[in-house]
């Protein structure tokens, strides 16, 4: 019997996402979103074609359809629109799931441009990535970066503002102030969080798409349902519908 179903939206590179999910080797269903005429049929997953697959994709997930969503290559302006309004939040908290070189996986967060600017948003973030880390079984604590160390105080007015709030983020939590020292907090920690939603991107980037790490998707945190962000430039989404359906198995271990 199927674990679940998941769904993974497509808007180009048909052929990547649908091999991806025949590489990922899951239980559940799969269920690809998609518009008429961009993907064959198969036996072994289902297809849910329409003009605005991101709308469909969210709305059968609030719906209770699929079990979890995957936004594969979907557009993220609109899809996370569509997501927000559905979950009834203003904003989004995400943290990637990565692994580097070594084979040592961590979350790091945030990892949206548009995330985790304030010491209130990261304190937020910080505490609601920690419990994640709990479900995925990691161990290790909680790193708080900033933009320089300590004795850099005085270089820049913005390296002044970073150290501060990092300062302010890590007495609210009692997480400990790693400053810029990202190389420090992976050996020690299993959550990482970035001074600001711009740096935590480019850090995901670096690791994923340039060096020998590679990416396992990115939960949204601060909404009552499982959808897994993907960036469209992954080369492959098996991770991400792998850690879907960890989720899926972990909720109902739980309800």
């Amino acid at each position: 019997m199927p674990v679940g179903r998941i769904g993974i939206g497509v808007a180009a590179d048909g052929a990547r996402v649908q091999e991806s999910a025949r590489k990922a080797g899951i239980d559940s269903r799969v269920i690809f979103y998609a518009k008429p005429g961009l993907l064959e049929a198969g036996q072994d997953f289902g297809i849910e074609e329409g003009d605005e697959p991101w709308k469909m994709l969210v709305g059968d997930l609030y719906a209770g359809k699929i079990d979890a969503a995957v936004r594969g290559t979907l557009p993220s302006g609109v899809t996370l629109r569509v997501l927000r309004e559905a979950a009834g939040v203003d904003h989004l908290e995400r943290a990637a799931l990565l692994e580097d070189g070594k084979g040592r996986r961590f979350l790091l967060a945030p990892v949206g441009i548009d995330e985790g600017w304030t010491v209130v948003d990261r304190v937020a973030i910080a505490r609601r990535t920690k419990d994640l880390a709990g479900i995925l079984g990691l161990e290790g604590g909680v790193a708080i970066l900033s933009g320089g160390r300590l004795s850099d105080a005085g270089r820049h007015p913005r390296v002044d503002e970073s150290l501060a709030q990092a300062e302010l983020v890590a007495r609210l939590t009692g997480f400990p102030h790693f400053e810029i020292l990202i190389e420090d907090a992976a050996e020690e920690c299993s959550v990482i969080i970035a001074p600001d939603g711009i740096s935590g991107n480019l850090v995901f980037r670096t690791l994923a798409l340039l060096g020998c790490g590679q990416g396992h998707g990115a939960p949204v945190l601060n909404i009552d349902r499982i959808f897994i962000d993907t960036s469209r430039a992954s080369p492959s989404y098996a991770n991400a519908i792998r850690l879907a359906e960890f989720l899926v198995r972990s909720q109902k271990k739980r309800f």
